[in-house]
């Protein structure tokens, strides 16, 4: 009851004020769509945020933050947003061109020497910042993710590695979405302030907008307090998993942050960059971020649901359209969290949707909310997604038809201790395989919490056991290679997914 009472409050503050939606909005019936989703979704938690005109018009929390424990989140509840940091680093870069004291077509190299791509001197002499922060250096999406995942290594260590990452595309020819070179953008921030990613942020974002609850580390979670747990999903199953700390790589993703803080966020980018009398981004650098420097193909051969007429990416934002009307925004996909930050700017409104698990609703929540606010329809977008997202799932049969192609009572061409040795990755570093009570063991440098058993599965292939549940893969093979004196020279990964790529290893056997 008392959260209805809430909503009747807002409504009125929204119907009073002088920038009126096209329409009057029932958040009655927002809610109660909203807690239909999460149910229909089974997803563990989520909560929902509406901004309209510098206000926050409308709070929606649903589910609970730990499947299976009756605890709620509220608007203060904190979720990793993951890649919705890399507006963020964006503006925090767009302050530092304002100071003259970098610029958006500087080299890469100008500031991190040793910052190369594709083993191309060309290349990677001419990668600027701007490339950096719009995925158009030539590397496909997510590759190379495979480098940081779960690893303890450097900032900088990361950054050396991915100048073996296989090219994609020609350089500033096509769009592949790089956490690695955010990655590289954080290394940037730091070297020109002597300051680190998150301390930048927070100095020069965070305590300016009064976001008091986000913080750009987990190992500030207890000290906040109020968080949800995060859930990979299994056999149609939510089970809940360790919160990651992604500070190292802070630049790509790593804010948690709540509903009443990104609130605060959505309001001063809507505004231009302006807090109170305080100009934080200038005119220049607001349009330069959202205007788009990568393109992608919109069909016009068809109509299509939001009315979309262009998409493409800018500076550390997504841009499209809404039925006409700017659309910005981006999505976050963390381990075990999902969630989407998005924004009509000439209708002053905004939404956040936070959610702690992997099958998650955050596009439907939105342009349902969009739809009920600019009077532009009235579809089931979550009944639509979620059917959609089912049948992508039901027609991914990767894993199956690894399954379905084992041949049993098969036998290795050499004895398993002759599989151990160590391996070395182009991209990565070292890669053990030890003999442990007549067990084989799979170790990655600097990755401990990768580290698995394997399984004979058939001929010189070994089923991957990982030692703890991973959000983003479970099942996957590895198979030893062998050159025709039947020497182990290397091995090949399997591991079904669409963001952490293990095939991009190629690890060669050292001494085979």
């Amino acid at each position: 009851m008392k959260k209805h009472i809430h909503f009747i409050w807002i409504f009125f503050l929204l119907a009073s004020h002088s920038l009126q939606a096209q329409t009057n909005p029932d958040f009655q019936k927002l809610d109660t769509y909203f807690e239909q989703m999460v149910k229909d979704w089974d997803v563990p938690g989520a909560s929902i945020g509406i901004v309209k005109d510098g206000q926050l018009v409308f709070i929606g929390n649903y589910g609970n933050k730990t499947v299976g424990k009756n605890e709620k989140p509220d608007e203060h509840t904190l979720y990793a947003i993951a890649s919705n940091s890399k507006a963020f680093t964006s503006a925090v870069l767009a302050m530092l061109v304002q100071e003259g004291k970098l610029h958006w077509n500087d080299r890469v190299k100008d500031y991190l020497p040793y910052f190369s791509l594709f083993d191309d001197p060309w290349i990677s002499a001419h990668v600027t910042i701007r490339d950096l922060l719009s995925h158009r250096v030539g590397l496909g999406t997510f590759s190379g993710d495979v480098i940081w995942y779960k690893n303890e290594g450097s900032a900088e260590d990361f950054i050396k590695r991915t100048g073996k990452v296989p090219q994609a595309f020609d350089f500033r020819g096509g769009y592949g979405y790089s956490n690695l070179m955010y990655v590289t953008a954080g290394e940037i921030i730091r070297k020109i302030t002597g300051k680190t990613w998150g301390e930048n942020v927070k100095e020069r974002i965070l305590n300016p907008l009064g976001m008091d609850r986000t913080i750009t580390t987990a190992k500030d979670l207890d000290k906040k307090g109020n968080y949800v747990t995060a859930h990979g999903r299994e056999e149609g199953k939510n089970f809940p998993i360790a919160f990651e700390d992604w500070d190292t790589i802070g630049a790509t993703g790593g804010l948690i942050s709540s509903v009443s803080d990104v609130a605060k966020w959505m309001i001063f980018n809507m505004n231009h960059g302006i807090i109170g009398k305080d100009t934080l981004i200038s005119r220049g650098n607001r349009n330069l971020m959202w205007t788009m420097h990568n393109v992608n193909v919109v069909d016009h051969t068809q109509p299509n649901d939001p009315g979309r007429h262009f998409s493409g990416y800018g500076l550390g934002w997504n841009l499209g359209d809404f039925h006409g009307k700017l659309m910005v925004g981006h999505t976050g996909g963390y381990d075990g969290m999902i969630t989407a930050v998005t924004m009509i700017p000439e209708e002053k409104l905004g939404v956040v949707v936070l959610t702690n698990g992997h099958q998650s609703p955050i596009m439907a929540a939105t342009y349902y909310a969009f739809d009920q606010f600019l009077g532009t329809g009235s579809k089931d977008w979550s009944g639509d997604m979620l059917k959609r997202s089912l049948a992508n799932q039901a027609n991914d049969t990767r894993i199956a038809n690894i399954k379905k192609a084992r041949v049993l009572n098969t036998k290795t061409s050499l004895s398993p201790s002759q599989f151990a040795g160590t391996y070395r990755s182009d991209i990565y570093g070292k890669i053990e395989v030890k003999e442990e009570k007549g067990t084989l063991r799979l170790y990655f440098e600097d990755a401990p919490r990768l580290s698995a058993s394997l399984k004979h599965w058939h001929y010189d292939t070994y089923e991957i056991i990982w030692d703890e549940k991973h959000a983003w893969f479970n099942f996957g093979t590895l198979q030893f290679l062998l050159n025709n004196k039947l020497q182990v020279v290397g091995m090949d990964f399997n591991v079904p997914n669409d963001d952490i790529f293990f095939e991009e290893l190629k690890p060669v056997k050292i001494n085979p």
